[in-house]
């Protein structure tokens, strides 16, 4: 289980990053100062579960959790304050669980108990996130794990996936604002599986590559895609 702590108090993440360290499945932990760079790592990381601080300068956790709603499959999240009056906000806001602070190991043990089933972690494990397309009048589906890249071609987008090809409606802006988290650009015509990112390369004519898994092309990557694909590896 993937978890991110968010909180502008470097004693409070890791007062909760201890706690979470008696729970073997919730060793997978990264932390963040402040909003922005919650949203960085969000984008980056997709964890299963979020431990949000309410009350953090510039951008709030209540401001967060709105952004975070807005992904096809949210993570968990669970607002951390010393401040019990935001608890009607964040359940508006389908917060999984509520700790005030100091955060005790009882009050984690009994919120982690009560995630809600509408997370990220729970859909993950009922079934797969696919992509819909329509071939021959019918509707047919891949797993978004098993696309390999899309690609904007003229008047239509074609998607390159482990089971082979097909054309979709769906354009690459409304694919990237679908899945922000899965599918990435390095190109203003191609989107790419961040799980599938193995390597970038540079050409012999100077410019640079990805190698994706289980795809035998080598796909451009534009000047001003460069940077973020580099962090991604």
């Amino acid at each position: 289980m993937k978890v991110l702590i968010v909180d502008d108090e470097p004693l409070a993440r890791a007062r909760l990053q201890r706690l979470l360290a008696h729970y073997p499945d919730y060793q997978q932990v990264v932390q963040a100062s402040n909003g922005d760079s919650a949203l960085q790592q969000i984008k980056q990381y997709a964890p299963d579960i979020v431990f949000l601080d309410v009350d953090m300068p510039a951008m709030s956790g209540l401001e967060v959790a709105v952004q975070l709603n807005k992904l096809p499959i949210p993570p968990a999240i669970i607002f951390v304050t010393a401040h019990p009056e935001h608890a009607l906000e964040a359940l508006q806001l389908s917060a999984a669980g509520y700790l005030l602070k100091p955060v005790t190991e009882q009050n984690l043990a009994k919120t982690i108990e009560q995630l809600g089933r509408l997370t990220r972690a729970h859909v993950q494990k009922q079934r797969p996130v696919t992509i819909s397309f329509q071939l021959g009048g019918v509707t047919r589906s891949v797993a978004l794990e098993d696309v390999c890249y899309v690609m904007a071609e003229d008047k239509y987008t074609r998607l390159i996936s482990t089971s082979g090809e097909a054309l979709i409606d769906q354009s690459l802006k409304q694919l990237e604002q679908a899945y922000p988290t899965q599918l990435l650009r390095i190109h203003r015509k191609i989107l790419v599986n961040q799980s599938r990112l193995v390597a970038l390369k540079r050409a012999e004519d100077g410019s640079h590559v990805v190698v994706i898994k289980d795809c035998s092309c080598l796909l451009p990557v534009s000047r001003r895609a460069y940077k973020t694909v580099k962090e991604q590896l």
